[in-house]
């Protein structure tokens, strides 16, 4: 019963994509917010929003992975 290193890499390598999602998604939402009056608000809203949600599925992908690599063994 070992771990599977390779996966075990992939794993924190999606974690290592979400941390700084994880920081940006939610400035740029905010910087969008401020900004309210301008013309480029959606386009900023949406683009914070997309970037959150790609945090949250890089977290959860490389959670997934990790807890794989731990505990399916060498499958």
């Amino acid at each position: 019963m070992g771990t599977n290193r390779k996966l075990l890499a992939k794993g924190i390598k999606y974690l290592s994509g979400c941390l700084p999602l994880m920081a940006i998604g939610p400035i740029v939402i905010n910087s969008s917010f401020k900004n309210e009056d301008s013309p480029y608000y959606p386009y900023v809203l949406s683009i914070g929003i997309l970037l959150s949600a790609i945090a949250i599925y890089l977290g959860f992908k490389g959670i997934n992975t990790i807890m794989k690599s731990l505990f399916d063994g060498n499958k």
